[in-house]
């Protein structure tokens, strides 16, 4: 007879504890240890091993079989560039996004192009009716009968249906919502959510079959449920955005087919997703001319250069504690990048109130941004405009230095394409390329030197 234990699991990190507690002792959430009744089959009737485990021996290296996998491309160049050149046959892609961001328009829109390509695409929906997702496909114009709906939550019903239909691509909307009815936890629940990202995995690898998983996100905009569900898929893909925005950003953090840290950038319209080829034209359309507190950067993105406008706004304080707000940027960046300049760029800061923003709802966050942060710093507090032709790139040290950046020669040349008539790098960076150039590239060894030349 099988002997039933309980246990409780967070929700949360995924700890388990053979009692309740509180507080997670691994995440230290509170209230999220929830009680899961766990099935102990006898050992007699387990047996040691597998039979497929004594069929796998140990292959030579030389001897493995190699083959380059073939990709489906959509056509969404930006959805194709961050998966690294289209759709791997055989991968579990996991999309994670807040809520009405626009995951399930976006796999709506690709799945109606794969179904263009006679494949057959099973969309399995357990948040939304067959009445609900028609609606969605008559405002987004997708129609045809490779496209099948399937409101479904109930895996054993869903297994069942992918035996019968073999289809080609299977889009599952949301993980959260799947039972697996062998799991006794409720619905959602860590277990439920490891256990069906398990039967999806072997679905994709034996069926061969593409599969799209939906993710909802915590309040911190992680993938809700355990890590290891992360770590179980072959792609991660966050989408974010700005609900006051229409812009949206499709991020891959993990890709076992291609490089990660990716971006495709899309315009949310009535009729669906659109991608944006040129991002950097819209992060800067609204900049003003030779205004003071406005720099722009060229950050680069996965391996694609977008400039991006960093404001500031340094005005004297009224309390005793001078405030800093930092919107897009890392808060500790900039404090960082306003100590430095005050103690080597001579700039009184410490009773100033400081308020930053890098427009276009863009989120940075690599070192090559300190420059243009430091340099929009300190055209507020001088009140005094920087060009409206001027970028920057380089990395700030805490002696007041600016390092060398990677792929200087790609920063250049988007800031070229996009008119800029002149660019203020690391002075380690230059060489023999930046006599080449259109664009005049300025080498500048400190914060200092960079104020000089540009004031």
């Amino acid at each position: 007879m099988a002997k039933s234990k309980s246990k409780f699991v967070c929700q949360n990190c995924g700890y388990v504890s053979p009692k309740y507690l509180g507080r997670c002792p691994n995440c230290g959430s509170w209230n999220q240890m929830v009680e899961e009744i766990n099935h102990v089959e006898s050992s007699a009737a387990t047996p040691s091993r597998r039979t497929s485990d004594l069929e796998t021996k140990p292959v030579q290296l030389d001897n493995v079989a190699f083959e380059k996998e073939p990709r489906v491309k959509t056509d969404l160049s930006e959805l194709n560039r961050v998966l690294g050149g289209g759709i791997v046959p055989g991968s579990l892609i996991l999309i994670g996004g807040d809520p009405g961001i626009g995951k399930s328009t976006l796999l709506l829109q690709v799945s109606g192009q794969l179904q263009k390509f006679d494949g057959k695409v099973l969309y399995v929906s357990g948040e939304e009716s067959a009445s609900q997702i028609k609606m969605r496909a008559d405002r987004l114009g997708i129609n045809g009968k490779n496209l099948l709906v399937y409101p479904q939550t109930d895996m054993s019903y869903i297994r069942q249906t992918i035996d019968e239909l073999k289809p080609d691509y299977l889009v599952i909307d949301s993980v959260q919502t799947m039972d697996e009815p062998e799991i006794s936890s409720a619905v959602g629940s860590v277990s439920q959510i490891r256990e069906v990202t398990a039967e999806l995995m072997n679905i994709a690898k034996q069926q061969n079959i593409t599969i799209f998983v939906v993710g909802h996100v915590t309040k911190g905009g992680a993938i809700a449920g355990p890590k290891i569900l992360e770590h179980m898929v072959d792609t991660v893909l966050y989408f974010e955005g700005d609900t006051h925005h229409s812009y949206r950003i499709l991020r891959s953090v993990k890709n076992r087919f291609g490089s990660t840290n990716e971006i495709g950038i899309f315009e949310m319209r009535t009729k669906g997703l659109v991608e944006v080829d040129n991002p950097s034209e819209i992060f800067l359309e609204e900049r003003l001319k030779d205004t003071n507190g406005s720099a722009v950067v060229v950050s680069m993105e996965g391996t694609r250069p977008i400039l991006v406008e960093i404001q500031s706004l340094i005005t004297p304080t009224i309390f005793g504690n001078a405030k800093r707000t930092a919107t897009g940027l890392d808060h500790n960046r900039v404090s960082v990048i306003m100590a430095v300049l005050e103690k080597r760029g001579n700039l009184m800061l410490q009773n100033q109130d400081a308020y930053l923003k890098a427009t276009g709802g863009v989120k940075l966050d690599e070192p090559a941004i300190d420059l243009a942060l430091a340099m929009s710093i300190a055209s507020s507090y001088k009140n005094l405009g920087i060009s409206a032709t001027d970028c920057f790139v380089g990395e700030v040290g805490l002696t007041g230095e600016v390092r060398r950046v990677n792929r200087i020669d790609q920063r250049v040349n988007e800031a070229e394409k996009l008119g800029f008539k002149r660019i203020f790098v690391p002075k380690n960076n230059l060489g023999d390329w930046a006599k080449k150039q259109k664009i005049q590239v300025i080498g500048v060894s400190t914060v200092s030197d960079a104020m000089n030349k540009i004031f």
